[in-house]
């Protein structure tokens, strides 16, 4: 999935960020509210991590802010604030979860991938398709009972097909769910993913939909 990270701290933004895009995220990261509002309005994200003291502002006001709009987006409050009144604050404000700093970095990726579920409406986090089987949490995956290795942006990529099962998914789509901003996009990017999951979890696990993009065929709860 697509994660905003808004935090302004360098070192705690570079590790939430390479904790986070080695789970498989994409992750776009912004020091500013100015520029989390920017991004908010231009693309689709899954999740937000939200710092609350910011150089330009209090994040729990954007949080309000945002949920005035109607934006439902999920938020992950992080912040140093630990007494019971800052966390029921950041509750009622609309936030999802709340991480107390410091945290490890193992929990984040626990409580990012429970706030995933929540809104796919879906809490367990194994899944069976066929011969597949999956445990979300773990990041682990078996083909035929044996444990098969997927890399971060296989893993994103397939969490998206497993985020919408049955549904197409366009080039562009998929497209989003590996890049951060910046990055280039090779033309052939997609179909050499495609083929490389198809060769770790079965040549028929995808389908390809000519000139409109890709459906997982089996999906078996």
């Amino acid at each position: 999935m697509r994660v905003l990270l808004v935090e302004d701290t360098q070192g705690l933004g570079e590790a939430v960020r390479d904790q986070i895009s080695d789970d498989g995220h994409a992750v776009d990261w912004v020091h500013t509210l100015h520029f989390a509002s920017a991004n908010l309005k231009t693309t689709d994200y899954s999740l937000v991590l939200l710092d609350l003291m910011l150089p330009d502002g209090n994040g729990l006001d954007f949080l309000k802010k945002l949920r005035g709009t109607g934006n439902t987006t999920p938020v992950i409050v992080l912040t140093a604030r630990d007494q019971v009144s800052d966390r029921i604050e950041g509750l009622n404000a609309g936030a999802d979860d709340y991480l107390i700093k410091p945290f490890d970095l193992s929990e984040l990726s626990a409580r990012v991938a429970a706030v995933a579920r929540r809104y796919r409406k879906d809490p367990n986090p194994f899944i069976k398709m066929g011969e597949i089987e999956v445990d979300l949490n773990a990041h682990r995956l078996k083909v035929n009972h044996q444990f098969v290795e997927l890399t971060g942006r296989e893993w994103a990529l397939f969490e998206g097909f497993l985020q919408r099962p049955g549904a197409l998914l366009s080039r562009s789509q998929l497209e989003d769910r590996l890049y951060q901003f910046g990055a280039e996009i090779e033309s052939n990017t997609i179909e050499v993913y495609i083929s490389r999951l198809r060769k770790k979890l079965g040549r028929n696990t995808i389908v390809t939909v000519r000139n409109m993009g890709y459906r997982l065929a089996i999906y078996e709860r």
